[in-house]
């Protein structure tokens, strides 16, 4: 008897290692080498992550990419020194255009672009969608008021990797082309945890 009670502890044990229950939503990005976590922040950024969600539900991700990398040799013009990796469909599935997102600046969401933090990619404020960055060591300019972007709004922050950091930096530091990969990363498939 004591032999079958030691049994189900265990069994629970392992369900629950196995399953863990998160206080905010995590996913898992695919790729060939790896695979990495990222936190979603529901709370401070719920359109950013809801949108994320959405795109991952629909499959939008599967046969994605990581295709650029911005680093100190490929700055754009006019923007505070940047390092990040940047990731999505528009190398895989250019032809799909989605609507834009309503912009959830960090004066809003009170997040910051950290090492680790993923974000939104955008043109103007409300035209993020599917593409989306993760920020190589503190990326202050990509905050409110920073001046990686003219406009002062910064970008969208919505979550942060937990674990697979290691993978991140070693994708940004293959070979570019400008600031395009030079052989693109697949992301086999973006899925929640």
């Amino acid at each position: 008897m004591r032999f079958y009670h030691l049994a189900i502890v265990a069994f629970c044990l392992y369900v629950s290692c196995a399953h863990p229950e998160y206080k905010n939503p995590h996913v898992q990005i695919q790729t060939s080498s790896g695979n990495i976590e990222v936190e979603l922040y529901p709370d401070q950024a719920p359109k950013s992550v809801a949108a994320f969600l959405s795109y991952i539900d629909s499959g939008y991700y599967k046969h994605a990419s990581f295709y650029r990398a911005l680093n100190e040799d490929n700055q754009p013009t006019g923007s505070g020194e940047t390092a990040m990796l940047q990731g999505g469909i528009w190398k895989t599935k250019h032809g799909m255009h989605l609507p834009g997102i309503p912009h959830e600046s960090t004066q809003q969401t009170k997040l910051s672009h950290t090492t680790g933090t993923i974000s939104l990619a955008r043109q103007a404020p409300g035209t993020a969608n599917t593409e989306f960055f993760i920020c190589i060591g503190d990326q202050k300019g990509f905050d409110y008021g920073g001046t990686n972007n003219p406009d002062g709004q910064g970008y969208a922050a919505f979550g942060k990797v937990v674990k697979g950091m290691d993978l991140i930096k070693q994708f940004y530091t293959q070979p570019t082309n400008g600031d395009l990969l030079e052989e693109p990363i697949e992301i086999l498939n973006i899925i929640r945890l």
